[in-house]
């Protein structure tokens, strides 16, 4: 019978070891820089040159009229433009087409629709949402790897967990820094949503609608009720 004999195969077992330390360790020591500058860093601005690819994550309902408030703010140089919609939100395309459409848009394909699982729908359990936000997890991170985005722009639907969790590895791999801002909905007066409170650790810039959320997390920036 053979023995352990402290080597793998004729490959030491301590060497194996001793580099997956050191990778975890700087892993670690990324994720630790990461975090220490989320918010610290420059947002893209409308005033430079370079055109600012942008990703809008749209909700439903509520959740859509505000991102579209929060859209008509935008100038051109926030193009293109790609809007991301939950699979079973069959309002919301047209709304943003119509949004477009008023915007009078000279340049006619500087946006785009795509579509995502939900990682939550209304009333789902929160056993079964492991799994539907896995498979958005799926969707996800080809859809942000291949955009490519610049910045992402979100007000609180599940949905944009996943997006999110792609764009922030793009960046922790060191491919793209991509820009996180989020919007918390207006309908949140005291505390955040949980993608609120998710996001409240990684996102570049977090806006609150309320006074009293900001004071309640003092991270937040309060800008007033969208109009």
């Amino acid at each position: 019978m053979a023995t352990f004999s402290g080597e793998a195969q004729g490959f030491p077992v301590n060497f194996i070891l001793y580099t997956a330390l050191f990778v975890s360790f700087l892993l670690a020591l990324r994720l630790y820089i990461l975090m220490k500058n989320v918010g610290k860093c420059k947002i893209p601005e409308g005033g430079r040159k370079e055109a600012i690819k942008t990703m809008l994550i749209i909700g439903s309902g509520g959740h859509t009229s505000e991102m579209l408030r929060l859209a008509s703010g935008l100038s051109e140089m926030y193009s293109p433009r790609t809007y991301v919609i939950a699979d079973t939100d069959v309002m919301s395309e047209e709304k943003v087409k119509r949004f477009e459409t008023e915007r009078k848009n000279q340049q006619g394909k500087q946006y785009t629709i795509s579509r995502i699982p939900r990682s939550r729908e209304v009333h789902q359990s929160w056993i079964t949402t492991v799994f539907s936000t896995l498979k958005a997890t799926l969707y996800a991170f080809p859809m942000v790897f291949k955009s490519s985005p610049d910045l992402i722009l979100c007000n609180g639907p599940g949905t944009c967990i996943p997006l999110c969790a792609a764009a922030l590895t793009m960046t922790f791999l060191g491919l793209k820094k991509v820009f996180l801002i989020y919007v918390e909905s207006f309908c949140r007066v005291d505390t955040l949503s949980l993608s609120g409170k998710i996001m409240y650790h990684f996102a570049d810039k977090m806006f609150v609608q309320w006074p009293e959320l900001h004071e309640a997390y003092p991270k937040t920036t309060y800008m007033g009720r969208i109009v």
